[in-house]
């Protein structure tokens, strides 16, 4: 054990000594959630927006100033035909826009009609969509507030609840998927170049010849980088409790097993590209490649998997950043417990079960 210890301080003091590649493992966890966090967010806000207000009574006036008010629209101008509305989206000066038809008024009886017409730019029918809900929800939320006495005969009212981010908030998409991100980055790369690194250098058959056991001298290089993982998930929990407001509703102590062990996933697989390159190039560009652009793609977090097709769905199943975001999800959003999680819980550690083994089958204690 006492040779263990030593090639673990070695390793950590190789690490310590890099200070352009320590930066680069402490640094990018925190740069990756400010940009995710702050940076890209699902939610609307600030959109540019154009009225046409053909009433011009108190009332239209009221719901514009609502609108106006509202942190999803900034209300640019306002606009007197169609052809100026044309020529308003072809310059991209607004995203959407409302027609208030004449007679408009928030108190009329309920068997009278009122003219009102939405107009988005589609050219990302996304954030149309999204658009359109809210400002119709800033309509309807008008309305209640200024003729609550006036109901038709017969009203169908639907009650519409967010469970578990009721502000739609974007961190609690982002942040685990970030956590995925980040830790399949700096274990599988930084693992697999540091054991390449060795090759290169010649320094690999010194440690091969060693009294150490090379299962032994794998694992003493693979130990430094589980704990600065550690300490990247830590920060990322902190910046995203006290800076971002996203709670951790789950048990943190399980929370923080299931990040050891898809780090020990991560891990193994960074032991098998490293075993299976001779360059630290290589490495870099198998870890980048095939773990980067799967983590995005097939996680869940940044595309919905359920609109893949079916063989791209399959495909996501061995990848195991998709479940561990589920796991994140699961206790940190919803703050289940592990009797809900153990399925994805037996997927990762079978996953990192199987690169265990494969690296050490595939392990050569000649270089040669």
């Amino acid at each position: 054990m006492k040779q263990l210890f030593a090639f673990i301080r070695k390793e950590f003091a190789h690490v310590l000594r890099d200070k352009k590649t320590l930066l680069i493992l402490l640094g990018m966890p925190i740069a990756q959630i400010l940009i995710f966090g702050f940076a890209l967010s699902n939610e609307v806000k600030n959109a540019r927006l154009i009225i046409w207000d053909q009433s011009q009574n108190a009332e239209s006036r009221q719901l514009i100033h609502k609108i106006g008010n509202s942190k999803n629209f900034e209300l640019v101008k306002y606009f007197h035909s169609e052809a100026e509305l044309e020529n308003v989206f072809k310059s991209n000066q607004a995203k959407i826009a409302l027609i208030i038809g004449p007679g408009f008024d928030a108190l009329a009886a309920p068997d009278r009609k009122q003219s009102m017409q939405i107009i988005a730019d589609a050219s990302d029918p996304n954030i149309a969509q999204t658009l359109n809900l809210y400002l119709r929800a800033n309509i309807g939320q008008f309305q209640q507030e200024n003729s609550p006495q006036l109901k038709p005969h017969f009203q169908i009212t639907t009650e519409m609840r967010m469970l578990y981010n009721p502000q739609l908030k974007s961190a609690h998409n982002f942040v685990p998927g970030v956590m995925a991100l980040i830790m399949m980055l700096v274990c599988v790369m930084m693992t697999a170049i540091s054991i390449v690194r060795e090759k290169e250098s010649g320094t690999m058959e010194i440690l091969l010849v060693s009294p150490l056991q090379p299962f032994m001298i794998v694992i003493a290089k693979t130990i430094p980088y589980l704990i600065i993982s550690l300490v990247n998930i830590t920060s990322i929990l902190l910046l995203s409790v006290f800076l971002m407001d996203l709670p951790i509703l789950g048990n943190i102590v399980l929370l923080y097993a299931e990040c050891t062990l898809f780090i020990i996933a991560c891990l193994s697989i960074g032991i098998l590209i490293s075993i299976k390159t001779e360059s630290q190039q290589s490495a870099m560009l198998i870890s980048l490649m095939g773990m980067m652009l799967p983590t995005l793609l097939f996680s869940g977090f940044m595309f919905p998997i359920e609109n893949m097709p079916i063989p791209l769905q399959y495909i996501s199943d061995v990848v195991p950043s998709k479940w561990f975001y589920i796991i994140v999800k699961s206790i940190m959003i919803k703050g289940l417990g592990f009797a809900d999680i153990w399925k994805e819980t037996c997927i990762l550690f079978g996953t990192a079960c199987f690169f265990i083994l494969v690296s050490l089958k595939q392990f050569k204690i000649r270089l040669q």
